[in-house]
């Protein structure tokens, strides 16, 4: 009789871990859909802010084109070189 309460008792923890472990995968199932579906927010978010800045910026640009949007003057335009580039076959001829 000691051997079945032995027994008993070792398969009754058993199914109280195994039923902790499902309760558990369940409850982080749920937890990583909730991060995937506020992940999906907050990208589609991001993307709508982004196009509304460029929205903004090409507006801004069309009502002022001198003003820059970082608040730096425009830097001067670089000098022309006089040199042009020439390919190394032509030199070979």
């Amino acid at each position: 009789m000691q051997a079945v309460d032995k027994v008993l008792g070792s398969l009754t923890l058993h199914w109280l871990l195994t039923g902790a472990a499902v309760i558990l995968a369940v409850a982080a199932f749920v937890k990583a859909r909730h991060t995937a579906k506020r992940l999906d927010r907050l990208t589609e978010s991001y993307w709508e802010l982004r196009y509304e800045h460029g929205q903004l910026r090409a507006r801004v640009n069309r009502l002022d084109p001198d003003a820059r949007t970082d608040g730096q003057p425009a830097a001067p335009a670089p000098p022309k070189d006089s040199q042009t580039f020439i390919p190394l076959s032509s030199l070979k001829r």
